[in-house]
């Protein structure tokens, strides 16, 4: 059983990371999501982080450009028909290249609220998942 709760929880963070931050804190279902394309998801967690982090115009441009970017390298992952374990690894590998690349683009606060905002929802995932 422990073993199912964190493998759901590591899922949880690809989500994360898949479908981004402000998709999963509308509430947005999953399967919806699976359908949209790259340029709505990249669209979607572009304006959540605008909202969120207070993103100037320059700013929103780049990471427009970096969302839609791994948007699209996301799309065979999330499509695909591999194993959870291997899309876990390949979409945890491809968001610690996309952090890096906010990072360039964000203030040191606006990162911290980035992550701090990830960190929130995996804990509000860890709490579902406890029955809390």
């Amino acid at each position: 059983m422990k073993k199912i709760r964190e493998i759901y929880i590591t899922l949880f963070f690809v989500a994360i990371s898949t479908f981004a931050t402000g998709i999963l804190h509308a509430q947005a279902n999953p399967g919806d999501l699976k359908n949209a394309t790259p340029e709505q998801r990249a669209q979607m967690q572009t304006g959540m982080m605008k909202s969120k982090l207070k993103l100037d115009t320059n700013q929103v441009l780049k990471v427009q450009a970096i969302n839609l970017k791994y948007a699209h390298k996301f799309e065979p992952i999330i499509k695909g028909s591999d194993g959870r374990m291997k899309k876990m690894k390949e979409a945890m590998s491809l968001q610690k290249q996309k952090d890096a690349e906010l990072k360039q683009v964000f203030t040191t606060e606006q990162y911290k609220q980035y992550q701090d905002f990830e960190q929130e929802m995996k804990s509000k995932m860890t709490s579902r998942l406890n029955g809390k």
